[in-house]
């Protein structure tokens, strides 16, 4: 039957590394998996190996199956066609390629805007072409919350954009900042825009479609898959992309930015973590509805805890937190610093009493020097939708011990 509300206990089943005992809130860098996704990868290793794809004997055949079918239910994640998608080790590398692109198009005069809620895997490539003579502008986040308007992205537009690079979600304060909007803006110059989806992508189902996205990148890892990156490209844009790449490969190809052998177990565990969703869904197929269902419900169940961890929050005088004070304008990531600890002895301090959060700056440069937090960071607590209210109680009893 399809999912009329979120059941975490069935969740949390399907994840032997979770335990009772203790509160799992590191997500942001990693999630865990499942066991459909275990089973995937056991399954393509036992049968195939690491046999390559396309050989010319069954073998192999079977290989490039799994690498289409990967794309496909990819696509179908993205609302995509398979050639828009492409996969590989990471997002970072799949950005960097990308970069290699802009750097042959683009030069002198020309001009490219960041957001400063950026992890660094959708600014430095940007950056880099400051090399080419590029100018690299800053989309200023509003303090204190940290938020992004457009009316701030407007006069930092002009004939001369070539590229808006903006987070759908912080991956440290987890401000979501209004993207659909702000491609638009950026369209009416001419300008393009790469979405960094890797945080969003675990709390709201993407649809490059719906915002009318340029380029997009995703980590399924952060979706209960093992380590993986994807990208989408769209479409026209594919074959006036001068990428760095294999001679033989053609222009309007996307294996063209997939260098190398593809990552086969990791597609198959991908596959896997697919397959889980669609199980949670109690739908047969793996469809955008199906999908649509889980995320929908899954996101409540979030919004609940998020209400419960910042109405907490709110009771710990000695506990400061960054980005959104509500529910609104931001996902269940939770950036904060507890007075007289550095965030690393927080981290230290909250593992002894069975809960795990992480400490730095998680990559996430330009917030955190805006914020004047670096170079220690922050504390962050960061949920799945497999995360209960005891984890939030752990959590939450844990930081008042701080005080």
């Amino acid at each position: 039957m399809p999912i009329t509300a979120f059941d975490a206990a069935r969740a949390r089943a399907h994840f032997p590394q979770l335990t009772a005992d203790h509160a799992f809130l590191d997500n942001a860098a990693g999630s865990f998996t499942p066991e459909h996704t275990h089973r995937a990868i056991l399954a393509h290793l036992q049968d195939l190996g690491s046999v390559n794809a396309g050989m010319g004997h069954p073998h192999g055949d079977r290989v490039l199956d799994l690498k289409t079918r990967a794309r496909a239910a990819t696509a179908t994640f993205l609302n995509a066609h398979p050639n828009e998608v492409a996969l590989g080790p990471s997002s970072t590398a799949l950005a960097f390629r990308l970069a290699g692109a802009f750097a042959r198009l683009w030069g002198p005069g020309d001009e490219i805007i960041i957001s400063e809620l950026e992890h660094e895997a959708n600014a430095s490539p940007w950056r880099e072409l400051e090399r080419q003579g590029l100018k690299v502008h800053l989309w200023r986040a509003r303090t204190p919350d940290m938020t992004l308007h457009v009316e701030d992205l407007r006069p930092l537009l002009n004939a001369r954009t070539r590229l808006l690079a903006v987070t759908a979600a912080s991956n440290t304060l987890g401000v979501t900042p209004p993207v659909r909007e702000a491609i638009q803006v950026a369209h009416e110059v001419g300008a393009w825009t790469v979405i960094d989806d890797v945080h969003g992508a675990a709390h709201h189902l993407p649809d490059v479609r719906a915002w009318n996205a340029d380029f997009v990148t995703f980590s399924p890892y952060k979706v209960f898959a093992p380590h993986l990156g994807a990208m989408y490209i769209r479409g026209e844009l594919l074959a006036q992309l001068p990428v760095p790449k294999l001679s033989f490969m053609a222009d309007d190809n996307i294996s063209k930015i997939e260098h190398g052998t593809a990552p086969y177990a990791s597609l198959a565990g991908w596959l896997g973590a697919l397959d889980y969703l669609r199980d949670l869904s109690g739908h047969d197929a793996l469809t955008r509805a199906a999908l649509g269902e889980v995320y929908a419900a899954a996101d409540a169940h979030e919004r609940a805890l998020t209400d419960r961890v910042l109405s907490g929050l709110r009771d710990l005088p000695h506990v400061t937190l960054y980005g959104p004070q509500t529910t609104e304008g931001r996902v269940a990531t939770f950036a904060m610093r507890v007075q007289g600890l550095t965030p690393h002895e927080t981290a230290l301090k909250l593992a002894q009493r069975g809960v795990s959060v992480a400490a730095g700056h998680f990559y996430a440069v330009l917030p955190m020097t805006r914020l004047g937090l670096m170079p220690d960071g922050v504390v962050r607590a960061s949920l799945a939708h497999y995360n209960t209210h005891d984890d939030i109680t752990r959590l939450l009893d844990g930081l008042a011990a701080l005080a």
